[in-house]
């Protein structure tokens, strides 16, 4: 490796590091805030170190492939403005040759997120999926939590305003038990309590709305139970697409290709979309990291004309888009007709185009 060459690796390493670091505090505020509340509130650690580690692989599809853009962006633009570009290419120094290292660390990232994505997050999201059942069953009622719906019990959700040991205030409870009708109950307080593997409120200053089924209007009481049935009972997750590894993800659909089980035909078009446009778009976060690279590398060279705020603003602009667009297409993946498993690589098509113009027109 030339000294030049090992130069800008160098400063490329340590950009991307520190980079990668900010970003992930950043993206981590919310989960470590979280984690200190569920600690305060008596949370195991048990659970605690499950929900650290099945929250922070994520983080890494958005981290890894951003600290990479901003660290060429950075580090291109200062040997750009140091005049060492212009150096560099009086000695006869092909540019290429310099960012073939950034290159090289883009495409070790791309294989690295193509495993995250497809090994490491999966499991993550069935261990996170499961955690609901394993809070409720360890610590019961403590986490039961002021000032949010509350939507881990079966065909029920519950809000109040304040607790008081296990007294809840200001109760409002969606009952969904009845299918022909959703039951509205408030509660100026209410005790909770257990009951085996059930859940007791006693409720005080009580307004049901309806009072029956088949019986409209608002009924009042002074003091009304109502009991979750099973709310304690661990129960298991069935598993989504976003839960499959690499492996099961492409038995799916080849299992969907095949129609083994029989589904009408919009049903199983419909699975077809979704399967594949998760597969897809676990690729296409992974190219991001390359993408950013190539992308960041001649907008960070542009600097020497004095555009680095303008260099920043178009990164900012690709990585906004570049991932805008990838949202966009999967929000679409029960729509076979659009083929958003297709339209889902757009994003990395205008990249591809984009950089072939900048890196001829800088290097």
């Amino acid at each position: 490796m030339k000294i030049i060459e090992r130069y800008v690796l160098q400063a490329f390493l340590a950009a991307f590091f520190l980079a990668w670091l900010v970003l992930s505090f950043v993206l981590t505020i919310g989960l470590l805030v979280r984690i200190t509340r569920l600690l305060i509130e008596g949370l195991p650690l048990r659970a605690i170190g499950l929900f650290l580690l099945v929250g922070l692989p994520e983080t890494l599809t958005l981290t890894v492939p951003i600290a990479l853009l901003v660290s060429a962006l950075l580090v291109f633009s200062r040997l750009s403005a140091d005049s060492e570009i212009a150096a560099m290419r009086a000695c006869g120094v092909n540019l290429l040759h310099v960012m073939r290292w950034p290159v090289l660390v883009g495409l070790l990232c791309t294989l690295f997120g193509f495993y995250i994505n497809n090994e490491v997050v999966p499991r993550s999201h069935d261990v996170r999926r499961n955690l609901k059942s394993l809070i409720s069953v360890d610590v019961g009622l403590d986490l039961l939590e002021p000032g949010r719906m509350i939507d881990d019990f079966p065909k029920l959700k519950i809000f109040f305003e304040r607790k008081e040991g296990n007294w809840l205030h200001d109760l409002l409870v969606f009952d969904y038990s009845r299918e022909e009708v959703t039951r509205e109950i408030r509660a100026g307080k209410a005790l909770v309590s257990t009951n085996g593997s059930d859940i007791v409120l006693d409720m005080y200053e009580v307004r049901v709305d309806p009072i029956e089924v088949g019986r409209p209007g608002v009924a009042t009481a002074s003091r009304f139970q109502h009991v979750i049935p099973d709310a304690m009972r661990q129960r298991a997750y069935k598993r989504k697409e976003k839960d499959f590894r690499f492996q099961e993800l492409r038995a799916a659909i080849r299992d969907l290709r095949a129609n083994d089980k029989a589904l009408p035909r919009t049903v199983q078009r419909k699975l077809l979309s979704v399967h594949r446009t998760e597969f897809q778009l676990r690729l296409v976060y992974a190219c991001a990291s390359i993408c950013f690279v190539l992308a960041g590398t001649p907008l960070g060279i542009r600097s020497h004309r004095k555009e680095s705020t303008i260099g920043m603003a178009i990164s900012l602009v690709v990585a906004m888009s570049y991932y805008l667009f990838v949202i966009l297409f999967q929000s679409m993946d029960k729509h076979d007709w659009a083929r958003p498993y297709v339209l889902i690589w757009l994003p990395v098509v205008i990249c591809g185009i984009l950089v072939s113009y900048l890196i001829p027109k800088n290097l």
